[in-house]
């Protein structure tokens, strides 16, 4: 992966069709998606329950672009290896899933993988300073995290701001998760963001059978930010 802050949109498969994850995957790709978004959800940390290191290694030979593994878990570190093994390109763990987030991250780096840390939507940025040298991606949740479709929470765009000028110039790419459609994206890729999760503004209203919307609805997102 090399860098760039170009802008990515990073379908989330927690809205494809579960019974066709293979397919869904690949002609979300083909329709235009940077990214494939992966929620790990472990029923303990968020109240849902979603997927584990074998649904991962089983839609990885399905993705061509990158593999962004979201790690709604707690405790994460005993973790972090079996999903590196399972093909994640980035792991990102949530501040909040433990008391020693920077042993956290330096797993990360060591299995193989980018590191990602999400911000829940209660989170300051008070603890960032100190760990930016171990980051290549900052999870800024837009929605409270464990369950797909939420309304966006508008307090999280001057969080961003303050994010980017924090970051300056370092490689670290700023993501949003929760509630991106064509009226949020233009909000917070001004605010400095340059990965945007999308799961229900993706894949309403196509299938398998029926891709076009996917493409469609890609594009109304990055129009929609082109156009502001």
């Amino acid at each position: 992966m090399t860098f760039d802050r170009s802008i990515k949109i990073a379908p989330s498969i927690l809205s494809a069709d579960f019974a066709n994850f293979g397919k869904e995957i690949q002609s979300v790709e083909a329709q235009g998606a940077d990214w494939i978004h992966v929620d790990v959800m472990d029923g303990h940390f968020v109240p849902n329950l979603t997927f584990g290191p074998p649904l991962c290694a089983a839609i990885r030979p399905h993705i061509k672009t990158v593999m962004d593994v979201h790690l709604m878990i707690a405790p994460v570190d005993p973790y972090i290896q079996a999903f590196a093994d399972a093909g994640a390109d980035i792991l990102t763990a949530h501040l909040e899933s433990g008391p020693h987030v920077h042993r956290t991250l330096q797993a990360i780096r060591a299995a193989g993988c980018k590191a990602g840390l999400a911000l829940n939507p209660g989170t300051g940025l008070e603890d960032l300073p100190y760990l930016l040298d171990m980051i290549d991606l900052v999870c800024v949740m837009t929605v409270n995290p464990g369950f797909g479709g939420q309304k966006f929470i508008h307090s999280q765009i001057d969080k961003v701001k303050r994010l980017r000028e924090m970051i300056g110039d370092r490689p670290i790419h700023i993501e949003i998760d929760g509630g991106i459609t064509p009226e949020t994206a233009p909000l917070m890729t001004a605010a400095g963001a340059d990965v945007l999760v999308a799961g229900s503004a993706v894949f309403k209203g196509g299938s398998v059978e029926n891709p076009a919307p996917y493409g469609a609805n890609i594009r109304a997102i990055r129009s929609s930010i082109v156009a502001a």
